[in-house]
């Protein structure tokens, strides 16, 4: 199974904060600049890369001199806002090196809850993405609360990848993976080089964070490996401190812990469409739209004779015949009013009556699953 990470064209990479501040003595220049080294050489290889990055809290603590992470939230927030300037700095200076332009992105757990700010995202990860430039993702721990009290980055880390529909995740930590047991507190605990990221048994054996510094632990790796593979992103557990760590496990070397989703991203995302949400409106479809959609193909404006209900961008609506039958669902990519004023109308036209083009479907047809005839 190591051969589907050979494959995998677009990645996420997360890197904790024990590793990126030497665990809390201070930004790991040597260690920031060795991960844009290897992420440099598979965007030469034709991959894409987003890092999520830990470390903003504690490059903070290190410049204001904590030793402890402290409990209060207002504490916690001005760590942060200290700390992201020196990283920041930190990546872009990295990156430079090898010609590689950087993007910060903040995002909350509340932006990828939210379908407008969700496509939003969706779509600036994917532009900068096909521009060449590596976003770098943390939390807006700054501004946020809950995040910083109950969130973590592995959590996001496995958001992301759901988002871009990654192929895979990149869990750097400083262990080598996940252990039958705490490695710390047994002895006998043997590495779990491959598994099914849904394996029930996993959270039993995962123990809590490794250090002050750090905010999860392995429990929260293996869940944002289950979260993960809900569509259809492998996960891979893996120590930062091994040398070309990730060009290695991107040639199939049996480095960490590789656990596999048995869900493709389509089928996993299609099915979501089809069971699990409840419809914000309808659009009704002329044959010819009718006709397109059975062979496979994206809902264009121009097919489109009715919008019934209000919504908005990133809504899942149903698309049904002159007679009101369901023939499928997705997510539309303008809200109700908008897709009133383009509805019967080419592609080419849509700027003209919007004033702006966020994209040329209503729906793509990876965004939208086809029911049967009922």
């Amino acid at each position: 199974m190591r051969n589907r990470l050979i494959e995998s064209r677009r990645l996420v990479v997360k890197v904790g904060s024990a590793l990126v501040t030497n665990n809390g003595a201070g930004l790991a220049l040597d260690a920031l600049a060795e991960w844009a080294k290897q992420i440099a050489a598979l965007l030469a290889g034709g991959r894409q890369v987003v890092l999520v990055s830990s470390g903003a809290i504690a490059a903070g603590m290190q410049r204001l001199g904590w030793q402890q992470r402290p409990h209060a939230v207002h504490e916690l927030q001005a760590a942060a806002a200290v700390g992201q300037m020196s990283l920041a700095q930190t990546y872009e200076t990295s990156f430079a090196q090898y010609g590689l332009k950087t993007a910060q992105i903040l995002l909350t757990h509340a932006d990828l809850a939210d379908r407008t700010r969700y496509l939003n995202a969706r779509s600036t990860l994917l532009t900068l993405l096909e521009l060449g430039v590596v976003p770098i993702i943390n939390e807006n721990d700054t501004v946020v609360t809950d995040e910083i009290k109950f969130g973590d980055n592995d959590t996001l880390a496995a958001l992301v990848a759901n988002l871009i529909e990654a192929d895979a995740l990149v869990i750097l930590t400083d262990q080598q993976g996940l252990y039958s047991a705490d490695p710390r507190h047994d002895p006998a605990a043997t590495l779990i080089s491959e598994g099914l990221a849904d394996d029930p048994r996993y959270e039993s054996m995962a123990g809590g964070a490794g250090t002050g510094i750090s905010k999860g632990g392995m429990i929260t790796k293996v869940r944002a490996a289950r979260r993960a593979a809900r569509s259809g992103t492998d996960t891979v557990i893996a120590s930062g401190h091994v040398p070309d760590v990730l060009l290695r496990i991107s040639q199939g070397e049996p480095l960490g812990s590789l656990l596999i989703a048995t869900a493709s991203p389509l089928a996993a995302r299609k099915q979501w469409l089809a069971d699990h949400l409840q419809l914000a409106g309808s659009v009704y479809l002329d044959d010819g739209a009718g006709h397109a959609l059975e062979s496979g193909k994206s809902l264009l404006p121009v097919g489109v004779t009715r919008v019934e209900g209000e919504f908005v961008r990133g809504a899942v609506v149903a698309c049904r015949t002159a007679d009101g039958r369901e023939v499928a669902r997705g997510l539309i990519n303008y809200s109700s009013a908008e897709t009133r004023r383009i509805a019967g109308h080419a592609t080419h036209e849509i700027a003209a009556l919007l004033g702006y083009l966020d994209e040329t479907e209503l729906i793509h047809r990876d965004n939208m699953v086809l029911l049967q005839r009922q």
